[in-house]
């Protein structure tokens, strides 16, 4: 199985999953700690954010901490990146349109408190939700990591993984079947979500075919919100149930409907 929190759905992809017979459509759902038992929330077009892993590589000089004029300080340079980047979002990104974000989660340097070491290493996320926000950024990225290093005497190198692309729920499908997902929790209960930066590898089934995802929700009704991936993380399991209902009638109302839209 892929490593990490890559997900299986390239895999399942590749080995023919929406193949013999092909596939007309899918649905997926996800639990959501933050919205009240027994709802559900959606989002037509871009609801979650494409997602790229990026690796930085910084080359400096090794010296002693007594002398740093003698080498080429990473740490130093991969400080003036990190703050690079952010400048990205808040200066060239097209804040009007869509949400970015630019996340280091990882910086690695060094071996000894009194040594400038050789390398450092930084890893982090840029999720954005649109996809020419996307390359317009993935290219300042480039750009500002290979000029800041060189303008401190250094060397970097960046690259990139996609590990999951925009979700898109299609606009025709979610309208065709928002009726079931009412019928099944309840008008009140089913209401519209805004997008999120978090990402999903659902996105590369809607790539390939049609796609509905939504939210459902798992917060107690007297329960405080808990976040995901944390050790507070919290939902009530009673909300499950609502999630079978709705991939069930979801299912069978489509196969019954007359697929008037192209799909």
């Amino acid at each position: 199985p892929p490593p990490g929190e890559e997900g299986g759905a390239k895999l399942m992809i590749k080995e023919g999953v929406l193949e013999n017979p092909e596939v007309d459509a899918i649905f997926g759902l996800h639990i959501n700690a933050g919205t009240p038992v027994g709802t559900i929330k959606y989002k037509p077009e871009g609801m979650m954010a494409a997602v790229e892993r990026f690796v930085i590589n910084v080359k400096g000089k090794q010296t002693h901490g007594s002398a740093p004029w003698s080498g080429v300080d990473p740490i130093l340079i991969s400080a003036k990146i990190i703050d690079g980047l952010q400048t990205i979002v808040s200066r060239n990104a097209k804040l009007t349109e869509s949400a970015s974000v630019i996340t280091v989660g990882k910086i690695t340097s060094g071996v000894r408190f009194n040594i400038i070491p050789e390398t450092a290493e930084m890893i982090g996320t840029v999720r954005t939700l649109d996809a020419d926000n996307k390359e317009l950024i993935i290219q300042r990225m480039k750009d500002m990591t290979t000029t800041i290093a060189k303008a401190y005497g250094g060397e970097a190198t960046i690259e990139f993984q996609n590990n999951t692309s925009i979700t898109y729920n299609d606009p025709d499908l979610t309208r065709q079947m928002l009726p079931t997902l009412k019928k099944v929790a309840g008008e009140e209960n089913v209401s519209l979500m805004k997008a999120t930066t978090g990402g999903e590898d659902f996105s590369f089934f809607q790539e390939k075919i049609p796609g509905l995802y939504f939210y459902l929700g798992g917060r107690p009704i007297d329960g405080e919100e808990t976040r995901h991936h944390t050790p507070e993380f919290f939902i009530d399991e009673s909300g499950m149930l609502l999630g079978v209902k709705a991939m069930t009638q979801l299912t069978l109302d489509f196969l019954d409907q007359d697929k008037s839209i192209k799909l």
